[in-house]
């Protein structure tokens, strides 16, 4: 994997979406600094983390990638971290209950700072400035200075991972992700909806079993699991300077890995598979994601799964799908087909956020909650079809009571989306949506299993 490799071959290499440092001494002496800084996470958790992909690349388990668009430095609070992971837990729960398989924990947190730009520029009236590229980067005013990169940005992307990662590690192991809590991970909003009531229900089925096992003697004291959770980080890997910088050999296995998140992806528009983004994670040993839109053919599939996952190893690869809702049938098929032809491991992972994005008369970015559906259904029956298993889903999502997703069970119109409208970046699911996606999924996965059970 990291034959003629070093965590510096990437600069060898043309790299896309990168900013343009106006002063390239103040970016080498804040990555020698990060360098010297300890890692975000664990080799060995990567390596837990893969095991337990290898098992939903097999089949008998379910990834749940989701969060922030883009984390912002102004919007960080221990209450919106609580907010996004007690979602993601009330998803897990829906799916887990509902599709009786585990569920892979994965945040886009603690690390998702820096964004891709369809432009490098952008312009207001006469004036014309450097795209927002995510906090890491520089400012969203749209103002010379604050779209000025600023290395020193980076220090405080760490800073406030370091930070949040320390919270999640809290309320995943302390108890807060106890299952005997399960009632208690009800939003207030959320809490008056018609998903509110079918997750009390769930809630209520849940608790009525582990009073039973607790009877028949199972505990958290004899299943941990009971009373804590793993989860896990993710972002893309964007910023390669700030990458490289974190990048470390790990002392058991004599691996390299990036010790900034768990899990890392490369974008659609940076898998160039001579381009720096590639040969970067080709070395590390983190699992990786593939962002696969519409333009993907399978030649160029199967050429990043030679170059990333040579060793052909279950959990190394996750394909992320994003092809919007009315173009899965045209374009997943032959992906699917390709990677199976040839006996490729990969998970399989669904993105019904970033094909959907339209902008509306009024100037927002929004996604239609319809769309999102209709994609995670095609996705579904792709999988169906082609008897594989539809893997997992990576959603933008918050555990605010934001407007930035039209439909849903709130019905959420173009006029409403101005009520709350906070992302930096793209628009996200709320609470509601995320909640009704997941017994939308949680069906699909029970119709799969139906579907196995009836061709063995």
């Amino acid at each position: 994997m990291s034959e003629n490799w070093h965590p510096a071959s990437w600069r060898g290499r043309p790299a896309r979406q990168m900013p343009d440092y106006p002063d390239p001494r103040l970016l080498r002496e804040v990555e020698q600094k990060l360098a010297s800084y300890p890692p975000l996470v664990f080799a060995g958790e990567c390596r837990a983390l893969e095991q337990k992909l290898a098992e939903v690349c097999a089949g008998r388990a379910f990834l749940l990638q989701g969060g922030d668009c883009a984390e912002a430095f102004a919007e960080f609070s221990a209450d919106k971290i609580r907010d996004t992971l007690r979602v993601l837990l009330q998803m897990a729960v829906v799916l887990t209950f509902g599709a009786g398989m585990p569920i892979v924990k994965v945040g886009r947190m603690a690390g998702q700072f820096a964004k891709p730009r369809s432009a490098p520029t952008e312009t207001s009236g006469d004036v014309e400035l450097p795209s927002y590229r995510g906090d890491i980067v520089n400012g969203l005013e749209f103002e010379p200075e604050a779209r000025r990169p600023d290395p020193l940005r980076q220090i405080q992307a760490y800073t406030q991972a370091a930070a949040t990662l320390n919270l999640l590690r809290a309320f995943t192991e302390g108890g807060y992700a106890s299952l005997t809590r399960v009632h208690q991970w009800t939003l207030g909003f959320v809490d008056r909806s018609p998903q509110g009531e079918r997750y009390r229900d769930l809630a209520h089925r849940i608790t009525e079993a582990l009073e039973f096992m607790q009877a028949c003697g199972v505990s958290g004291l004899s299943t941990p699991e009971i009373e804590r959770t793993s989860f896990y980080t993710s972002h893309e890997c964007l910023l390669l300077g700030f990458e490289e910088a974190l990048t470390r050999i790990d002392s058991t296995s004599g691996l390299w890995y990036d010790t900034s998140a768990h899990m890392l992806w490369i974008g659609d528009r940076t898998r160039q598979p001579d381009g720096a983004h590639v040969e970067f994670c080709r070395g590390i040993a983190n699992p990786l994601g593939i962002k696969a839109g519409p333009g993907m053919t399978a030649d160029e599939l199967l050429r990043l799964l030679d170059i990333l996952n040579p060793a052909n190893a279950p959990g190394r690869i996750t394909v992320i799908s994003r092809m919007g809702a009315d173009r899965v049938e045209a374009h997943l098929p032959g992906l699917v087909r390709a990677v199976q032809r040839e006996g490729r491991n990969v998970v399989w992972s669904c993105d019904p956020m970033h094909g959907n994005t339209i902008k509306t008369r009024n100037g927002y970015k929004t996604r239609p909650f319809d769309r999102v559906l209709g994609e995670v259904r095609a996705f579904f029956a792709v999988h169906r079809a082609e008897g594989t298993h539809a893997g997992g889903i990576h959603i933008e999502m918050t555990g605010q009571d934001v407007t930035e997703c039209t439909g849903g069970a709130q019905a959420i119109t173009e006029a409403r989306l101005s009520d709350r409208y906070h992302t930096h970046c793209d628009p996200r699911l709320n609470a509601q949506q995320s909640l009704e996606l997941a017994f939308l999924m949680a069906e699909a996965l029970k119709e799969e299993r139906a579907a196995l059970r009836a061709a063995s």
